[in-house]
C-alpha cells in the first residue's frame, strides 16, 4: 500500500523547540528572534546560525530546479535570490505533487493595524506565485483571536473590524477566487474546533511555556491560542475542500519568526496520526532604520505603509532608510557602499523583478559609481510602482468580494498540473 505519511519524524524536545533564538555575533551583540519579536546587530539576523538552531533545512539548487520542472515557471526572485531560503518538509510536498497526491497551501495574518505595510506583503507576493505556479487551493487564517489576546490596548470589536478590513486587503494581491478561502478564526471556530481540541489535549502547559516562553502572568488566551493557529494545517479542518480526509500535505509560507508554532503542530501531529504540515520560510524585510528588527506597523513614521502616497515614500526613504554608502563624497567613490547594510539595496533585492538590472545597481553603488541619492530614488519608484498597482486593485474590492471569498462553499482541491495519480497495481487493490 501506498506509504501517504512523510516517512521520517523528527521528536522536538521542549528545549528544542524554544521560540527565541539568542547567539553572539561577532561584534558581541546577540540576536533574539522570537514569534513575538526580532532583534539583532547592526549586520542583521545571522540565518545560517538561526538555521542550525531551530533546526531547519536550507533550500537549495535542487528544489529551485524542481520547482521549475513541475510547474514549468522561472522560481520567483524571492527563491532565485534567497529570500525564503530555509523550509520543513519541501522535499516531501513537492514529491507528493509529483506523484499527484498534491498539496495545499496556508498562510495567515494577524490584524493587528488597519493597513497593511510593505512587509506584511512579503508572504502574500510569494503565496500568490505558489498558488498560479501549482494552481492549489489556499487557506488564509485571519488570527483576530490571537491579537485580542496579544494586544492589551485592541478591544475585541475593534480587532474583528481590522481583519474585515484586512481581509480586503489580502484579497487585492490577486488571489484566485475559486481556489482561495479566507476565514476569521472567530467566524470559522466551529470547524476549527475539533482539531484545536485535539491540539490542546496533545499539548501540555509546560510544551506551551516551552515553546513560546510565556509565563503565570500570562493570560489564558495567549495558552489556547497556537492550538487554533495549528488547526489549519490539518486538511480534515476544511470539509468543505478536502472531506475527511487528513492527510493532505500542507506548505505554509512564513517568515522564519513563526517556525515555533509548526515545530510544535509537527511534533503533535504525529500523536495524532495527521500529516505533518511543511514550511518554506522567508527572512525578514528589515525596518527602513537598519537591520536590527523587522518593519514594524507601531513606528509610522518609518514604516512604508500599502496605504502611502508618492511621496510620503519617497520622503521615508529619503528621510530614514539607512545608507551603506560613505560618509563623505570622497569616502565613497573611494570606498563605494556597503550592500549588506544598505537598506535602498536590501528593499531592491525584495522588490526589483529584473535580475541584470539588480545586478548593475550592486556592480554601480558598490564600486562608487553611483550616489547614495540616486539608488534612493530608484528604491523610492520601484516600492511606489508596486504600491500604485497594489492600490489600484484595493480600490476595486469589494464587500461582495469578501463574501465571495469567505463564503464556506466546495473548492476543487486538484491542480491541473499535477500528474495524475499512478493507478493502484491489482496487489495494491487486494489491500
Amino acid at each position: 500500500m501506498e506509504n501517504t505519511t512523510e516517512p521520517e519524524f523528527e521528536k522536538i524536545s521542549e528545549q528544542a523547540s524554544e521560540a527565541s533564538s539568542k547567539a553572539s555575533l561577532d561584534n558581541n551583540e546577540e540576536q533574539k528572534v522570537t514569534a513575538f519579536e526580532v532583534e539583532a546587530g547592526e549586520t542583521g539576523v545571522d540565518y545560517d546560525r538561526l538555521i542550525d538552531q531551530f533546526g531547519c533545512d536550507r533550500i537549495e539548487a535542487r528544489h529551485l530546479e524542481k520547482i521549475e520542472q513541475l510547474t514549468g515557471q522561472k522560481p520567483h526572485r524571492f527563491l532565485r535570490r534567497n529570500i525564503f531560503f530555509s523550509h520543513r518538509s519541501l522535499d516531501w510536498c513537492l514529491k507528493s505533487f509529483e506523484t499527484g497526491r498534491g498539496f495545499y497551501l496556508y498562510t495567515g495574518r494577524g490584524p493587528s493595524s488597519s493597513s497593511l505595510h510593505v512587509g506584511h506583503a512579503v508572504p502574500f507576493i510569494f503565496t500568490k506565485y505558489m498558488q498560479e505556479a501549482f494552481d492549489l487551493p489556499l487557506v488564509i487564517q485571519l488570527t483576530d483571536d490571537e491579537k485580542f489576546f496579544h494586544k492589551q490596548v485592541l478591544t475585541f470589536e475593534n480587532v474583528y473590524k481590522m481583519g474585515y478590513e484586512n481581509i480586503k486587503d489580502i484579497i487585492a494581491f490577486g488571489f484566485d477566487p475559486e481556489k482561495t478561502f479566507i476565514f476569521s478564526d472567530i467566524d470559522y471556530i466551529k470547524y476549527l474546533y475539533p482539531n484545536v481540541c485535539k491540539m490542546q489535549k496533545a499539548l501540555t502547559l509546560n510544551n506551551v511555556k516551552g515553546v513560546f516562553g510565556f509565563n503565570d502572568s500570562d493570560n489564558a488566551g495567549k495558552y489556547s491560542f497556537p492550538a487554533i493557529q495549528a488547526a489549519p494545517s490539518f486538511s480534515n479542518t476544511f470539509p468543505h475542500i478536502f472531506g475527511k480526509k487528513k492527510n493532505v500535505p500542507c506548505l505554509i509560507p512564513q517568515a522564519i519568526d513563526q517556525d515555533p508554532y509548526f515545530r510544535m503542530t509537527r511534533d503533535i501531529a504525529k500523536k495524532l496520526k495527521y500529516e505533518k504540515p511543511g514550511c518554506i520560510q522567508s527572512k525578514f524585510f528589515p525596518a527602513i532604520t537598519g537591520l536590527s528588527g523587522k518593519m514594524s506597523a507601531s513606528l509610522a513614521h518609518t514604516t512604508i505603509y500599502l496605504s502611502d502616497d508618492p511621496s510620503q515614500i519617497k520622503n521615508k526613504i529619503n528621510k530614514h532608510a539607512k545608507s551603506g554608502g560613505g560618509d563623505t563624497l570622497k569616502e565613497h567613490r573611494e570606498k563605494g557602499a556597503n550592500l549588506e547594510v544598505d537598506i535602498p539595496y536590501q528593499y531592491l533585492t525584495f522588490f526589483l523583478e529584473d535580475d541584470d538590472e539588480l545586478a548593475r545597481i550592486a556592480e554601480e553603488y558598490s564600486s562608487g559609481r553611483m550616489l547614495t541619492g540616486e539608488i534612493k530614488e530608484i528604491c523610492a519608484k520601484v516600492i511606489t510602482d508596486f504600491i500604485t498597482e497594489y492600490q489600484e486593485r484595493r480600490s476595486k474590492v469589494t464587500d461582495e468580494d469578501v463574501k465571495a471569498f469567505t463564503a464556506i462553499r466546495p473548492i476543487d482541491p486538484k491542480s491541473s498540473k499535477m500528474p495524475p495519480k499512478p493507478d493502484k497495481t491489482m496487489e495494491e487493490a487486494k489491500k
